[in-house]
């Protein structure tokens, strides 16, 4: 963090003079680079463009300071573009101190000089587009915008420029941006044209990349918190998205409920009152089909860390098109979602759209403008926000009502790679974790010197609050009685459980004194079998990859990337060709519908070299591997292609029930382990599964299939953090299973071992399914 910040400081100290001395002849537009104007109808740009307008930007406007701030996953540089007055870039140091000063109330704890600061400083306003690389719009968008705020003379943008810093990214995942391009680009004027890519567009998260945003996993989401939010502690965050075609033309905030409990009151009323005001100034500028409250809730801290480091966090999802293919979508093509009906007026959606053609270029036009009317109310209001957010700093420093005082890490008997893990988050996310200097006890338990504490008395105790503890999502129905009303995300987020670390919340002062702040080392990561065991590199493993990109893959790719674990990646036809125990041992398919692994992509629409998934032939070439005497290991949804692909002796029993009588959308379930199956060796009796439509086991035939885990047989016993309806339904049913099968054994995991790269908790059951082809 410390070498972040120097970095930064460096380069500002470098960019001052330069800002102050540069007097420029003329601004390029973005076309003068990109050879066409950003929302033109089928044209697309790569990465290179970009890089390269914002870099000519800089060199004639002393308005712009564009800083690469590292490298992506695939490579590509990552940037971004300080926006601001000349006055302002001349002096970014100071105001960066500013920022840290008013960020930590315990710096400056007179309210005198912390107002003497607001008036001095700037509201910094964060900016990012693209992390969605099919959602087109927003690094477009964001060439636009920037080069009105470099060149436009008018009395708003010199507002603008006067009281704010803008911190540009105009892609927070450019290595997506020119997948997607060279996608579309390749299919432009076939059938394929406006379809998504087939592979990942983010190597390993895909369309997950925004829910990194507490396990900080992924090279790019380092990249943002470590250098922009740790050292600028942007006051407003303001993030472009993209939604389907036939709902509302633009979403702003105020979110829908439930807001989750640790957002600071204060930031929720800043998104509301900033998010009305844009939808206030884009209406009353004539665009039509502007949703407020609606679609998107505000409880997953995966896709909302600025909640939790004294940000408001604006939201937009604008309405899309086939990449940049225009579309016509009729009035009565329009979809009723969460909250709103587009196709009938309503206090919260005021003036609907009509229906017609809708293109790039609306997107972009879209976007644009509800950029400027956050920069614009933003600008109005520099103290206010500036005084917010100290607000809401202070209030986490003084300590809140019924919060825990501490939580309490202990390292006896734990894991201590998931302790290193858990305290490597807590260092990107700016987390305090103190040592304790002495024995001391809590409830007649004894710690040692070097317990690590996590006390909430810090500026971002918020975040730690939320990750530690276990949530309990709200029971909400569409109507009384009714099916459940489905949550935008997942309901759970609890690390302890996810890391498999054990920790203790203290309600009251703690009997120890407390180190200053402790950076523990990092952690290493490895899948050594247990004493005497197979390694899961020795084990030639194949990781199924579908032309039907799935995050899930990704992450089982990024887990032994990263743990060492050797594999190669297979696809349809490589299975479909049969004789696969000549190239392996076992082969691992991740979660995925079982549709799109059996059917895979359309033909007719796609090339057909990428149609046709699995099949028949694929699905008899896996029998014959396991026959053979393969392993096959299922996780998930992939469950329910297996069984009846290989006609096994097990039923899943969630198939046929309903939502209204079964729903557990992203949970943390209890999961209770046989501690002498090969399955559960080294793992303790009892753990945490992370269940987001997954099945659970009836066994028909005991003498072929063996249960490894369970879930509770009491149903009050199932559910640990999340949301879980009809829990009845999983009391007592298997969870993992190894069944025989010929020669060879299919090991069914009815839950996601690998989740997110966050799970390492059941890490080792996926690894010990490995090993199993070895025995």
């Amino acid at each position: 963090m410390r070498r972040a910040l120097l970095a930064f400081m460096a380069f500002a100290c470098a960019a001052a003079p330069l800002a102050a001395q540069r007097r420029p002849p003329h601004v390029p537009q973005p076309s003068t680079v990109l050879g066409f104007v950003p929302g033109t109808d089928r044209r697309l740009t790569d990465w290179e463009p970009i890089v390269a307008y914002f870099h000519a930007l800089e060199a004639a406007s002393d308005r712009v300071v564009v800083r690469e701030i590292g490298r992506t996953t695939n490579g590509a540089p990552f940037i971004v573009a300080f926006i601001s007055s000349r006055a302002n870039l001349a002096r970014l140091p100071a105001l960066a101190d500013i920022q840290r000063r008013l960020a930590d109330p315990r710096l400056v704890s007179d309210s005198a000089a912390a107002e003497r600061l607001i008036r001095r400083g700037r509201v910094f306003a964060l900016l990012t587009a693209g992390i969605h690389s099919t959602e087109v719009g927003g690094p477009l968008s964001a060439l636009d915008v920037a080069y009105r705020l470099a060149s436009d003379a008018s009395p708003e943008v010199a507002g603008i420029l006067d009281n704010t810093v803008v911190m540009l990214v105009p892609s927070l995942n450019p290595d997506g941006v020119s997948i997607v391009a060279h996608w579309y680009a390749q299919t432009l004027g076939t059938n394929a044209e406006g379809t998504d890519p087939p592979e990942l567009y983010n190597r390993y998260a895909g369309h997950d990349d925004n829910r990194d945003w507490y396990a900080f996993t992924q090279v790019e989401t380092r990249l943002v918190v470590d250098s922009l939010y740790d050292v600028w502690h942007p006051q407003v965050t303001l993030d472009l998205h993209q939604q389907g075609m036939t709902g509302s033309r633009i979403f702003v905030p105020p979110y829908l409920d439930p807001v989750e409990p640790n957002v600071d009151p204060l930031l929720v009323q800043g998104d509301n009152a900033l998010g009305l005001a844009m939808a206030w100034r884009m209406t009353a500028d004539g665009y039509a089909g502007v949703a407020v409250n609606a679609l998107y809730d505000a409880w997953s801290p995966g896709r909302a860390f600025q909640h939790y480091h004294g940000a408001v966090r604006i939201l937009t999802e604008t309405a899309s098109a086939r990449l940049a293919s225009p579309v016509t979508v009729p009035l009565d093509s329009l979809r009723a979602g969460e909250g709103v009906d587009p196709r009938a007026a309503s206090w919260n959606f005021v003036a609907p759209w009509p229906g017609g053609t809708w293109t790039l270029g609306d997107i972009v036009r879209y976007q644009t403008a509800s950029t400027m009317a956050f920069l614009d109310q933003v600008a109005r209001n520099r103290t206010r926000w500036m005084r917010d957010a100290r607000l809401v700093a202070s209030r986490a420093v003084r300590g809140w009502p019924g919060w825990p005082y501490a939580f309490v890490i202990p390292t006896a008997g734990q894991n201590l790679t998931a302790v290193a893990t858990l305290l490597e988050i807590f260092r990107h996310a700016q987390v305090e974790v103190r040592a304790a200097l002495a024995p001391f006890t809590i409830a007649r338990e004894r710690f040692f010197p070097g317990t690590y504490v996590i006390p909430l008395r810090q500026p971002y105790a918020a975040f730690a609050k939320a990750m530690l503890e276990r949530q309990s999502y709200p029971d909400l129905r569409q109507y009384p009685g009714g099916p459940p009303a489905r949550p935008y995300d997942v309901t759970a987020e609890t690390l302890p459980l996810l890391l498999g670390v054990r920790v203790l919340a203290v309600a009251d002062t703690l009997p120890v004194a407390l180190s200053a702040p402790v950076a523990a080392a990092p952690p290493v990561y490895h899948a050594a079998g247990p004493a005497g065991g197979t390694k899961p590199g020795a084990v030639r493993t194949g990781v199924y990859r579908s032309f039907v990109p799935t995050p899930d893959e990704g992450w089982t790719r990024w887990v032994f990337d990263g743990w060492g674990v050797s594999y190669e990646s297979v696809g349809d036809s490589a299975i479909r060709a049969g004789n696969l125990g000549a190239r392996f041992d076992a082969i691992v398919l991740p979660s995925q519908d079982p549709r799109a692994i059996l059917s895979g992509l359309p033909a007719g629409r796609y090339p057909a070299r990428y149609t046709g998934g699995l099949g028949a032939p694929g699905a008899q070439a896996l029998r014959a591997f396991v026959d053979s005497g393969g392993t096959l290991i299922a996780l998930n949804e992939a469950c329910d292609f297996v069984i009846g692909a290989l006609d096994l002796p097990v039923a899943d029993v969630l198939s046929d029930v309903a939502a209204r009588d079964f729903y557990a959308p992203g949970s943390l379930l209890r999961l209770q382990l046989d501690p002498a199956d090969p399955l559960a060796e080294g793992m303790p009796p009892q753990t945490a599964a992370w269940f987001e439509s997954g099945p659970a086991f009836d066994v028909l035939d005991p003498m072929r299939v063996r249960v490894a885990a369970r879930f509770p047989a009491d149903a009050g016993d199932v559910l640990l953090s999340g949301w879980l309806l009809g829990a009845s339904h999983l009391a007592g049913k298997a969870a993992l299973v190894d069944v025989r099968s010929g020669r060879g054994h299919v090991v069914l995991f009815g839950f996601r071992p690998q989740y997110r790269g966050q799970s390492l908790a059941t890490y080792p059951l996926l690894f010990n399914a490995i090993r199993s082809a070895a025995r």
